[in-house]
């Protein structure tokens, strides 16, 4: 799991027992766990929901990445967290840098259908390589030499025979957007916190009568 996706929020217990009841003191350390694992479930979803508003139809898999570990008595503190595959190639998107990609190059795909969600269906380089009106390579152009895959077009008609590019081979860009998730996650908790853990005490107290 990467540092830069994991948010603990904690609880200092004895703040809150501050003028507590006998009854409501026995409770607190319950009813401070189930506030912080609803909390960071709470953040959970708003960071789902962060990722669908920052990016263009993103995966099922990066929205899944966003997980959560609830919170005990005896530690006080859940995490939100985001898998590592994730968290990896979305560390730029939260302390700047650029993209990382899978491989040494940016797939920029330009005469290739995408897939649902705007990206680069699995697989698809190596059933380009099959083909044997396809190769791979540099390519001097009028604007300077393209790396990428190219399509070799037969002469139709008047139009005389050519190359097509499908994708195009450049390197790592620096990331545009960001998700600023862990200044997100502190304005939720900051303002949910008092509501939330007032709900749990109640339930506590209602269950232990």
């Amino acid at each position: 799991m990467s540092g830069a996706f994991d948010i603990s929020v904690r609880a200092n217990v004895k703040e809150i027992t501050k003028s507590l009841s006998a009854l409501a003191y026995k409770q607190v350390k319950f009813a401070t766990a189930q506030a912080l694992t609803a909390l960071a479930k709470e953040v959970q979803a708003d960071e789902i929901q962060n990722i669908a508003s920052t990016f263009k139809k993103p995966k099922p898999f990066t929205q899944k990445s966003v997980g959560v570990r609830g919170a005990r008595k005896d530690s006080l503190t859940a995490t939100v967290f985001v898998r590592p595959i994730a968290a990896k190639y979305l560390a730029p998107y939260e302390g700047g840098g650029n993209h990382v990609l899978s491989g040494r190059a940016l797939f920029n795909p330009k005469n290739i259908k995408l897939d649902q969600y705007g990206q680069l269906p699995r697989k698809v380089l190596d059933r380009l390589k099959a083909r044997k009106d396809v190769f791979i390579g540099p390519v001097k152009s009028k604007s300077g030499t393209v790396n990428g895959v190219w399509q070799r077009v037969p002469a139709k008609r008047k139009q005389p025979a050519h190359l097509k590019l499908l994708i195009r081979f450049g390197d790592s860009l620096a990331v545009n957007k960001r998700l600023n998730y862990r200044s997100r996650a502190k304005a939720l908790v900051d303002r949910r916190f008092n509501a939330v853990f007032g709900e749990a005490m109640s339930k506590a107290l209602a269950s232990a009568r």
